[in-house]
C-alpha cells in the first residue's frame, strides 16, 4: 500500500487557481446578476422569474467569460446556451446557477454530468480507504455555484451566496464546496516559518592558553 497521500481537494484548488481568479469571479458573477435583474424590470410578473432566469444565464455566462479571460485562464467561446467553461492548472472550470437549497438542479445538464467525471480521480481523497488508489490528477473538474433565493422578493438582484464545489463523478454529491467568501481566505494562511533552533557551540579550550604560551 502507498503511504497516505497529503493532497487534499481545497489544496488542489489553490495551488491551480490563482486567488485573483476567484475573486475576479466573484464580482463578475455578482455584477451579472446584477444587470440581469435590472434589465428584467417592467417586464410582466406573470412571467418575470422566468425572464429574470434567463437574463442571469446570459448576463452571468458573459462576465464568466470576461473574468476568465482577465485570468488568462482559456474561455471557451460564448455560444448560445453551451457552457463557458475555462482552465487552469489541473481544473476545468465553469458555472451554474441553483435556487438556494437545490443543489440537485446542478445535474441536470448533461455536459456537467460528463464533464464531473473526470473527478473519479480525485475521490480517494474523501475515502481513505482508497489512498492506495490515489495517483495526482491530470484533470479535474471544479464549478462556481451562484445560489439564489427561490423569491423574486427576497434579495433578487444578487446570489445568496457564490460557491466553489467539486462534484463526485456522478455530481451525486460534492466532495467539496465552500462559500468563495471564505474559500479565499484559505490564500492568507501561510505555513509557518521554520524556527532555527540551532545554538553554536565554541569548540571547549579555544583561546586558552597552553603552558608554554601558545594558544590551544
Amino acid at each position: 500500500m502507498n503511504p497516505p497521500t497529503k493532497d487534499t481537494i481545497p489544496g488542489l484548488l489553490l495551488r491551480s487557481i490563482p486567488r485573483e481568479l476567484v475573486l475576479g469571479v466573484e464580482d463578475a458573477l455578482n455584477a451579472g446578476a446584477a444587470r440581469a435583474y435590472a434589465a428584467a424590470k417592467g417586464m410582466d410578473e406573470g412571467h418575470l422569474p422566468h425572464v429574470v432566469g434567463q437574463l442571469r444565464h446570459f448576463n452571468m455566462n458573459e462576465a464568466f467569460y470576461r473574468a476568465l479571460a482577465a485570468a488568462e485562464a482559456t474561455p471557451t467561446a460564448i455560444q448560445g446556451n453551451g457552457l463557458v467553461t475555462g482552465r487552469t492548472g489541473v481544473f476545468t472550470l465553469a458555472r451554474f446557477n441553483i435556487p438556494e437549497g437545490f443543489w440537485i438542479n446542478g445535474r441536470r445538464s448533461q455536459t456537467r454530468r460528463q464533464m464531473a467525471f473526470a473527478n473519479k480521480a480525485i475521490e480517494p481523497l474523501v475515502q481513505p480507504e482508497l489512498f492506495d488508489q490515489y495517483q495526482p490528477p491530470a484533470e479535474a473538474v471544479a464549478f462556481f455555484v451562484a445560489c439564489f433565493s427561490g423569491s423574486l422578493q427576497i434579495q433578487p438582484e444578487s446570489p445568496t451566496s457564490i460557491q466553489i464545489a467539486v462534484p463526485d463523478r456522478y455530481m451525486r454529491g460534492w466532495l467539496f464546496r465552500e462559500p468563495l467568501e471564505v474559500f479565499a481566505k484559505r490564500y492568507d494562511v501561510q505555513e509557518p516559518s521554520q524556527i532555527d533552533l540551532a545554538v553554536p557551540k565554541l569548540k571547549k579550550n579555544i583561546g586558552k592558553k597552553d603552558m608554554d604560551g601558545t594558544s590551544s
